[in-house]
């Protein structure tokens, strides 16, 4: 084409030499974060200018070239400010502290996770900052963010032509907002303001010259279609997730109790299986204790309790809720059709060759059932007494307490402090050839070889104070109960150890001077008591420092001060920075807080004369009795863990 046709193109698009010359001049790109500053290579595309119009060209003249040189200004050109960074998301919110580096970690596990999410939109489920949220999904999309004002009625913050034109149920099902206009271009607030396919449906219905997106938060959007009639609409489809969910892929049948279920084998089979055999196959890998799968209006959360603690891992649609729940009853035997009760069951499964057992809990709630499962894995329990985290003086007390020929000896801590562990260790330390061991719980988590292992059944009758008084006719040495709860239990094992057996046992108190006097308060004569009691060793789980990334650093004025109230040096202490192999947490593994308490003939007069709790535990201090926070300083100083872990754990003195 020639040279001369070209101009006439252009002199007809209304463009003369000096607005020409304005538009092709060359606007540096941005640049990624580390490369600010450096010079850009003159030789670059996106550099060279457009050829100007020559200046014989001649100037706009018509009023129909007015008109098209106003379309042409009215296009939306974005700023250099709006340009889309290099950068991510994530590293852009963790620059400007909108989130934590923990936070973000746990987003990004998530979305890996979760088909169709995005980063911004499990960070806002998470509870991060709406506003600062898609601040920066917006500067990174090179899209202007903008908040709808309030202090006004709706209604005028809103332009109402454009909302006729485009209807109040396409502004619902599109997720937008005409908020006004700008000459000939319409501004259209949007959950979606990167959408160009949005934006050209959107000029198309209002037929205007041009569309600017811009973001919106979904609280703004939520309220101002609510304030014009609107309902929120933004539930996910599920649709395209659950189009090849059949009824068949959750039939009712009936299996025998310890058929071993292998999820690998079943992995192709229909999506809702696949699922809850991911979420089972991702929990174990994570290496947590327990999985929470919570129902709720418009998600579910699937969170895992990893050292203690529970990460939202993550967030199938909502419609999927009955079918997981179904699934996962159908494999602990449990009937479907029931949904208004409780309900408890196992599942014995094969992972990755690994034989475990799933305790599962459903329990009803207004979106439907919340379901807990316990993954009871024997590689767990299988730790030696001497890795749980004792103090050379404190397992030195403990084990020679367990190998007493009678005497009550009992371990306390709230749920999941590792009672439990600390018992099996315990027993594996004694010799099963050479004594007849015998235990009572409810239920049975892990099986022992060599130890008689019984299992109560309330509904039936058979209770801990009936399952021990039939072992007690078994010629027991050894007796572990799984807890003692009333008075019946309490008094047989009292009886028990005073007529020459060795009782273990478990009381949920808060610490070890506060079990003798629950005893007490169950109804046992405190003389009783002091005879039978031998120990009590109180324990707490406290998250471990990763090995890996812990750094050490200069404690804060206020931190030297607690540590000097301690007792403790102000020197550097170690603390978590988070890495790959700890999911950014700065904690890997747990290590045991305990106090253990030994009743020697001066204590059993004392508790003879029933002394209340305060008296009784200041008393036990002076004697030289370490306390679950002393203990968990300790280890501290050893740089095992955090005081903030300590102080999490282990609130009493």
């Amino acid at each position: 084409m020639a040279r001369d046709g070209i101009d006439d193109i252009l002199n007809e698009l209304g463009l003369d030499s000096e607005s020409l010359n304005e538009l092709s001049k060359p606007r540096a790109p941005r640049l990624p974060e580390g490369q600010k500053g450096k010079e850009q290579s003159p030789h670059r595309a996106d550099s060279v200018p457009l050829p100007a119009a020559p200046s014989s060209q001649g100037t706009i003249k018509s009023t129909g070239d007015a008109k098209r040189r106003e379309a042409l200004q009215s296009i939306y050109v974005p700023e250099e400010s709006e340009a889309g960074d290099a950068a991510g998301i994530g590293e852009m919110l963790l620059a400007s502290g909108a989130v934590s580096g923990e936070q973000l970690a746990l987003a990004e596990k998530v979305v890996q996770q979760t088909p169709g999410s995005s980063l911004a939109m499990v960070l806002l489920e998470q509870g991060a900052d709406e506003e600062e949220v898609l601040r920066v999904t917006a500067e990174q999309a090179g899209v202007p963010f903008e908040r709808i004002e309030f202090e006004i009625e709706p209604t005028e913050a809103i332009d109402g032509t454009l909302l006729q034109r485009l209807t109040l149920d396409y502004c619902k099902a599109q997720q937008l907002l005409p908020l006004r206009r700008e000459g000939a271009r319409a501004v259209i607030g949007a959950l979606r303001a990167e959408d160009v396919f949005l934006a050209d449906d959107v000029k198309r219905r209002l037929g205007v010259a041009s569309v600017k997106l811009v973001q919106i938060t979904p609280g703004d959007l939520k309220r101002a279609l609510d304030a014009l009639g609107g309902e929120d609409s933004s539930e996910m489809d599920i649709s395209d997730l659950l189009s090849d969910v059949n009824e068949g892929d959750v039939e009712v049948t009936k299996s025998e109790s310890d058929e071993a279920v292998d999820l690998e084998a079943q992995a192709g089979e229909s999506p809702v299986i696949r699922y809850v055999n991911y979420i089972i196959q991702t929990a174990v890998k994570e290496g947590a204790s327990d999985i929470h799968i919570e129902p709720a209006e418009k998600r579910i959360k699937v969170r895992f309790r990893i050292d203690g603690v529970l990460f939202e891992m993550m967030n199938p649609p909502a419609g999927m809720s009955a079918a997981i729940t179904s699934r996962l009853k159908i494999m602990a035997n449990l009937d479907i059709s029931e949904r208004r009760v409780p309900q408890d069951g196992r599942i014995r499964c094969t992972v990755a060759g690994r034989k475990l057992d799933l305790r599962v809990s459903t329990l009803p709630t207004p979106y439907g059932e919340k379901t807990v499962m316990r993954i009871l894995d024997t590689r767990s329990i299988n730790v030696e007494l001497e890795k749980l985290g004792f103090d050379p003086q404190t397992y030195e007390l403990w084990t020679n307490q367990v190998k007493m020929p009678h005497g009550i000896v009992l371990v306390t801590g709230p749920t999941g402090s590792g009672k439990t562990t600390t018992l099996y260790a315990s027993l594996r330390q004694l010799d099963k050839n050479k004594l007849n061991i015998s235990t009572v719980e409810d239920p049975v988590e892990y099986h022992l070889d060599g130890i008689t292992q019984t299992q109560t059944h309330e509904r039936i009758g058979m209770t801990f104070a009936k399952a021990l008084k039939a072992l007690l006719r078994q010629d027991p040495d050894v007796i572990m109960i799984g807890e003692i709860r009333d008075e019946e239990t309490a008094h047989t094992a009292i009886q028990a150890a005073l007529t020459g057996h060795l009782v273990l046992s478990t009381l949920h108190t808060n610490d070890a001077p506060s079990s003798i006097t629950r005893l007490v308060n169950i109804g046992l004569e405190p003389f009783l008591v002091g005879a039978a009691v031998n120990a009590v060793l109180a324990q707490r789980l406290a998250r471990r420092l990763c090995p890996a990334c812990k750094v050490q650093e200069d404690p804060s004025g206020e931190m030297a001060e607690f540590l000097e109230m301690q007792g403790l040096s102000g020197s550097k202490l170690w603390g978590p920075k988070g890495c790959d192999k700890c999911r950014s947490t700065g904690y890997a593994g747990r290590v045991g807080l305990y106090e253990i308490l030994s009743v020697d003939d001066q204590l059993r007069d004392v508790v003879a004369r029933n002394p209340n709790v305060s008296e009784f535990r200041r008393m036990c201090i002076d004697r030289g009795m370490v306390t679950l926070r002393q203990d968990g300083m300790k280890k501290v100083m050893e740089g095992l863990t955090t005081v903030q872990e300590v102080l999490r754990v282990a609130d009493a003195g």
